[in-house]
């Protein structure tokens, strides 16, 4: 066994809502990273955000501040990705941001490179463009004429871009998905070969020019690099891949695993090699496409109100149960369905009955006959031979399903154990043998057999639950010594006069009945309020001819300095840059609307060739435009502003 483990997340894009989905992924890949380091591999576990692109640029416009601010706010803010990923205990042993000073640099070297060599050459892309996804499309790969990965809407596109020649990789690529497990599961191999390189493979658009947010091509700068080789490139310059802020390429790579949603394995099946066979790099040794996390049969979406809050649900449930049912219900490679009837009577059946019954009944029937610690003297029995041997062979069965990333069968390994243990304490009947003096040693056999049991399993369960498995291991007398991957696979290592710990039930049972009312009634309330009606005044019907309209002069003005007008409820006073080189002051009926200092510093329209009038004793030079509705009976005003690159004065027309 290799003593090297790299594996990875794919990079998340910041968003404003995060969801139980976002976690998925994310603790299975912290399992099988707590599971190779309990093997003993020196693992490299990567995580971070993909924090580029068009859409943060909208957003953060929207929001009213940076895109670094923005991104800034949701990864590091309180309730962002690191508070979550803190949240659900996710050993990352790195967080990578696209933002990061090393990686822009490392991502502007990689590009150059590759144009260097030739790969990547500049035309001009026309078509189809899906600002959800940041994907482009041929008319051809939509379906139904939306975007084939988020079923969104499309836009037509024009712009001068860099493009990467993915089409010359086409044969190499086929051969690489078609020859081995390079791609799993199966399915997810039939969907590429069939839906993308059987067709014919395009060459990709990697540069953009209609947006600013994102890593500059250094040699062209009304270009910035398009997000996929930004973000597909964390994977080696979070090791030290051209930059010098670590050095760990030879001992790392090539990755072991990326994890990846579905939706993005033809990036990371087909685009993602494509580029390393241009750099000349190795390849990952595997990309594994998990499946998407479903709400009653809907994908998870912000839009659709059916977002299930992770938070909430750590909070009332605890993280490692939320852990373990993530991994326990569904399989990995395959879509899931969440529920939260699902989410508790895996709680119930699993959790507190099959394990924590069969830890809480143990440990108390230790303290209550042994007075907590076991006496050494044992006589063996029949029935303990299959417990025993089930026991024994467990951590091989359970390595077996792990090493194909079958999570949810890993844990059914263990729980038909567990399953097995509960019946051993039916079997041996405990409270019978305790009657009597002359069955002591036989009753201190069939306790040790059932902590023994709980060890094993306790261990193979730390990488899902850690927290968890470390609260049973304590209360059974088993130290960390005899937790280890090797002791995992040896029953009879706790020592014969083991003294357990009797502590709190792990697991409580829910009341599935009144939990269900309740969380029904939290996410009613959480959810989407209806958009109140908007009304809009009619238009004019009198005809304003063409001459006259164009007689007023409409000018980009900037807000130099806002302040109320005293003795005034309505004003605001304006002072501008008009371009003139003269201040220009205008008063406006918005103080309703607008605290005057959110306004400094804006770019506004506004028309300036009005007459000056007097308005509280102040002059005013002009009018600010801005549109005007009602909504839920309630008058809202919002003033026209524009980009802040547009200069103060410029004509609008």
């Amino acid at each position: 066994m290799s003593n090297k483990f790299y594996i990875t997340t794919p990079i998340y894009y910041p968003s404003d809502k995060l969801h139980i989905g976002h976690t998925y992924c994310t603790v299975a890949t912290d399992a099988m990273a707590r599971y190779k380091r309990m093997q003993g591999c020196d693992v490299m576990f990567l995580t971070g955000t993909d924090e580029h692109g068009q859409k943060i640029e909208e957003k953060a416009k929207n929001a009213g501040v940076t895109p670094q601010q923005f991104v800034d706010n949701i990864v590091d803010g309180n309730g962002g990705i690191k508070d979550l990923w803190k949240l659900m205990n996710i050993s990352n042993d790195r967080f990578i941001r696209t933002t990061d000073d090393y990686h822009v640099s490392a991502i502007q070297a990689i590009f150059k490179k590759m144009y260097e060599k030739g790969d990547i050459y500049k035309g001009k892309y026309v078509g189809k463009y899906s600002t959800p996804c940041e994907s482009f499309w041929t008319e051809s790969q939509l379906v139904d004429g939306k975007c084939p990965d988020c079923g969104r809407d499309v836009i037509d596109a024009e712009e001068e871009a860099y493009f990467f020649r993915l089409s010359k990789y086409a044969d190499r690529i086929l051969e690489l998905l078609e020859g081995g497990d390079f791609l799993e599961p199966a399915s997810r191999v039939n969907e590429m070969v069939n839906n993308f390189i059987k067709p014919g493979l395009e060459d990709l658009c990697v540069s953009r020019t209609s947006f600013k947010w994102g890593v500059p091509v250094d040699f062209d700068d009304k270009h910035v690099v398009y997000v996929w080789i930004d973000a597909l490139f964390n994977y080696m310059t979070a090791l030290g891949f051209m930059n010098d802020k670590y050095d760990e390429v030879d001992k790392y790579w090539p990755a072991d695993v990326h994890f990846v949603g579905k939706e993005i394995v033809r990036f990371h099946s087909i685009i993602w090699p494509a580029m390393l066979m241009s750099m000349e790099l190795p390849l990952p040794k595997k990309v594994y496409g998990h499946g998407w996390l479903n709400f009653n049969g809907e994908k998870m979406s912000k839009s659709r109100g059916n977002v299930v809050d992770p938070y909430l649900l750590a909070q009332r449930y605890g993280v490692d149960s939320l852990r373990f049912f993530l991994l326990r219900t569904f399989p990995f490679g395959s879509d899931g369905n969440f529920t939260n009837e699902l989410l508790i009577q895996t709680i119930n059946t699993d959790l507190a009955n099959s394990l924590g019954n069969l830890v809480s009944r143990t440990v108390a029937m230790v303290d209550k006959y042994f007075g907590g610690q076991l006496p050494a003297e044992r006589v063996e029995g029949e029935v303990d031979a299959e417990l025993i041997s089930m026991a024994s062979a467990l951590r091989d069965a359970y390595q077996t399903q792990m090493d194909k990333y079958a999570f949810q069968n890993g844990l059914a390994e263990i729980f038909k154990v567990l399953s097995r243990a509960n019946k051993y304490i039916d079997e041996t009947t405990p409270w019978i043998l305790a009657k009597d003096e002359a069955n002591k040693a036989r009753l201190a056999t069939v306790m040790y057999n059932l902590l023994e049991t709980i060890r094993v399993c306790a261990s193979l369960l730390h990488p899902f639950m850690p927290e968890s498995a470390d609260k049973i291991l304590g209360q059974i007398g088993a130290d960390k010594a005899a937790c280890t991957w090797d002791n995992a696979a040896v029953f009879g290592v706790l020592p014969a006069n083991v003294k357990v710990n009797k502590g709190e039930a792990l697991f409580p049972r829910i009341d599935l009945e009144k939990e269900l009312k309740e969380l029904e009634e939290i996410q009613a309330a959480a959810a989407p309020k209806a958009e109140p009606a908007i009304e809009i005044a009619p238009q004019a019907e009198e005809n304003v001819d063409f001459e006259t309209f164009c007689k007023s002069d409409f000018r980009a003005v900037k807000v130099k300095a806002c302040e109320a007008v005293p003795k005034s409820s309505k004003l605001l006073k304006f002072t501008l840059d008009d371009g003139t080189g003269t201040d220009r002051q205008i008063l406006s009926g918005i103080a309703k609307y607008y605290k005057p200092e959110e306004l400094v510093g804006k770019t506004l329209v506004a028309i300036v060739n009005l007459p000056p009038r007097k308005m509280m004793g102040l002059a005013s030079c002009g009018m600010l435009i801005s549109a005007v509705h009602s909504e839920g009976g309630e008058e809202k005003l919002n003033l026209l502003m524009v980009s802040d690159a547009i200069p103060a004065g410029a004509k609008l027309c």
